[in-house]
């Protein structure tokens, strides 16, 4: 549900903040007042194309934002959650940037986002149906879902898709086993003889390592002893050997601690020193006694490692990477394997087949049923939209082979007047039509779209009287499940609307502006004796308006 809405330099619109309720809203103004600002900022912000004209005159920039309730919008809020674009509570803050040059900046919870993204969201978050607005309702994939939204075939209608896809998945991989035989054989061969080849080097983990540390130590074993024989000595065994020196100092400095107890600091550390060179010593013994030297361990490390090197620059690798080598071949020959069976992906291709089959007669059936019902009471609402004597009809028609969305297509038919053959929807259907058609379809479905605001512009188009009061009632009707807002020029509409909105122009100094006010009860009374008899009010004209308000009033309490 929209919950805001602020236009900053739009237009004609210097700065407004609209603060939006539930249900249905009504917009009237006088022709040129601006009325249709509010849904062309509105489209922007769901994803419209944008240009420097809108830009209102000597400002930088125009900017748009939106704020919405997204609870219980289930599918928009896993989009958000997909695109990491979520946020913890269930609002979502759409907002758009345009300079005067056309550049657009697009942002979803303050993170900048591309324009499809932006549309992407608009699509679940509001629809708008009007002259130039509601062309979706032409497309064969809309209608389709109408139907199968009705027939309660939705989650049928997706788990369809899903074994499709599945089914033509295994069939080109079937396919591509058949054709590429010999190529896949060619193939087996040549992975298995590299496999051969890398298994007879009997790999290991981590050998290059030890290798490479094994033969450095014994590569060097005659230089490593000599330095640690010369270590120990410089240490321990020399005539001027480090430990007695120290053990002279220690003396020494031992004699004068009884003249200054200072001394004695000193002295603890050089016990520490002795003990850790003594250490030393003990360790250099330790590893003089272990150093290795084996000139034939050392001749059968180097062949190894020339096995290792010739092996590497024949893959191109370098010999520690050899083992992930190996593990890559033997993947890339289980998945030869997995696509080179033609046998058994005809037999998966055949249970995926078969289930496809049942699940589409299960939908056909679903939507077989359904279609006469929703046509009908489609055909009814437009009786009464001063649509007398059209006719609506939906057309399953069979596919010339299996499809994602099922075994038919899904067409709307209608014929505008009596007398008139059905046709499609998008060759005959008029603007104001398709508009009412629209309405017709959203008042049957309208506890079953998951779109939570409906725009109408224009739905009112060509009729009167009567029949504009019961558009008001169905759009009052359609704001029990809905938050629908309705831009319009007829009084029987706009007293339907529990809430009402006046749009109006004004010139200072020479610049026009155009302001949005919410009427209280006196206001709308005299707008709608404006809409009723013009710009000089009687007092039959303010009646006329009061008895319609109180007619609305008593109509959607009969409604609750």
């Amino acid at each position: 549900m929209l919950l805001n809405l602020s236009i900053r330099h739009f237009v004609i619109v210097d700065q407004l903040e609209l603060e939006f309720d539930r249900g249905f809203t009504v917009l009237t103004g006088e022709t040129g007042a601006g009325k249709s600002i509010l849904l062309d900022a509105l489209g922007l912000l769901l994803g419209g194309r944008g240009e420097g004209n809108l830009v209102r005159h000597g400002a930088p920039r125009a900017e748009l934002a939106a704020r919405f309730n997204i609870h219980g919008v289930d599918e928009l809020q896993q989009w958000l959650k997909e695109q990491a674009l979520e946020n913890e509570e269930n609002e979502l803050l759409l907002r758009r940037v345009i300079d005067a040059a056309g550049r657009s900046k697009s942002f979803i919870n303050g993170q900048a986002v591309t324009l499809a993204q932006l549309k992407a969201a608009g699509s679940l978050l509001v629809e708008i149906h009007g002259q130039h607005a509601h062309q979706g309702l032409l497309k064969s994939d809309i209608q389709r879902q109408l139907l199968d939204a009705y027939a309660g075939a939705v989650d049928t209608a997706t788990d369809l898709k899903s074994v499709w896809q599945q089914w033509q998945h295994i069939k080109a991989q079937r396919l591509e086993a058949e054709q590429h035989a010999a190529d896949y054989e060619s193939e087996r061969e040549r992975l298995d003889w590299q496999l051969q080849e890398l298994a007879e080097l009997a790999l290991q983990e981590g050998e290059w390592e030890q290798l490479s540390q094994q033969h450095s130590r014994l590569a060097h074993a005659a230089e490593l002893l000599e330095s640690a024989e010369q270590a120990r000595y410089t240490l321990a065994e020399g005539e001027h050997n480090s430990l007695a020196m120290l053990a002279q100092v220690q003396t020494r400095l031992g004699r004068l601690a009884h003249f200054d107890s200072r001394i004695n600091d000193t002295l603890s550390l050089l016990a520490s020193a002795e003990a850790e060179l003594q250490e030393a010593v003990y360790a250099l013994r330790a590893y003089v006694d272990d150093v290795e030297q084996d000139p034939s361990e050392l001749q059968r490390l180097e062949r190894r490692i020339e096995k290792l090197h010739d092996m590497a620059r024949k893959y191109r690798t370098r010999p520690e990477e050899l083992p992930a080598v190996e593990q890559r071949l033997q993947l890339a020959r289980a998945a030869l394997e997995q696509r080179a069976q033609p046998e058994a992906l005809r037999e998966e291709e055949a249970k995926l087949e078969k289930a496809y089959q049942e699940i589409a007669e299960q939908l056909s059936r679903l939507r077989q049923q359904a279609a006469p019902q929703l046509a009908a009471r489609v055909e009814a609402e437009m009786q009464s939209l001063a649509m007398g004597g059209a006719r609506f009809a939906i057309e399953l028609s069979a596919c010339a082979s299996p499809t994602a969305y099922g075994l038919e297509q899904v067409e709307y038919l209608v014929s505008a007047n009596a007398g008139m053959s059905l046709r499609p929807l998008a060759k005959v259907a008029s603007g104001g039509e398709l508009s009412r058609i629209s309405l017709a379809l959203q008042v049957v479905t309208s506890r079953l779209a998951a779109v939570p605001t409906l725009i109408f512009d224009e739905v009112d188009v060509g009729i009167g009287g009567r029949v504009a009061e019961i558009v008001g009632k169905k759009l009052r009707q359609l704001g029990q499940h809905y938050q629908v807002l309705c831009v319009t020029h007829l009084p029987q509409v706009a007293a339907c609307g529990a809430q009402h909105w006046q749009v109006s122009k004004h010139t200072d100094h020479a610049a026009t502006f155009s302001q949005i006010h919410v009427l209280n009860h006196a206001e709308r009374t005299q707008e709608i004796a404006r809409m009723l008899g013009g710009e000089h009010l009687t007092a039959a004209t303010l009646q006329h308006a009061e008895e319609m308000l109180l007619q609305s009033r008593q109509h959607a309490e009969n409604l609750v």
